[in-house]
């Protein structure tokens, strides 16, 4: 398996990761009765890292297509090389420091590693139209 391939999995875990981090969230918060019911209405979150870890979920699944469609192409193309090898790395480490980041509050860090984020995506979608 190429490392393209190999982070595209690693970040795929890391998404369902990220699914279940704000739903133990919110567990926690309103108990196991609420998680087992129907949930016709959810209570607003008293703590704001239930809220912060849902944010931080929205914002990988807002870039998570972009990224699997750049990889997938790239690993068809056969435009694998330097640039996906760096983009996929940068894309899923910052993916995995911004969690934390996120849930703690931390500002401005945690812009920079979205923005790092950011740059890993922009070198996989690069790749597909030159080649190093």
């Amino acid at each position: 398996m190429t490392i393209e391939f190999t982070y595209l999995a690693a970040t795929l875990a890391l998404a369902l990761i990220q699914i279940l981090l704000p739903a133990f969230a919110r567990t926690r918060e309103f108990g196991l009765s609420w998680n087992a019911g129907a949930r016709d209405t959810t209570p607003e979150a008293h703590s704001p890292g239930v809220g912060r870890l849902e944010r931080a979920q929205a914002n990988l699944f807002e870039t998570l297509p972009l990224f699997i469609g750049a990889v997938l192409i790239a690993q068809v193309a056969d435009r694998i090389g330097a640039l996906t090898a760096w983009g996929v790395a940068l894309y899923f480490w910052a993916r995995v420091a911004y969690i934390p980041l996120y849930a703690l509050g931390v500002p401005y860090i945690r812009s920079l590693v979205w923005l790092v984020s950011l740059a890993g995506l922009a070198l996989c979608l690069l790749a597909l139209f030159i080649r190093v």
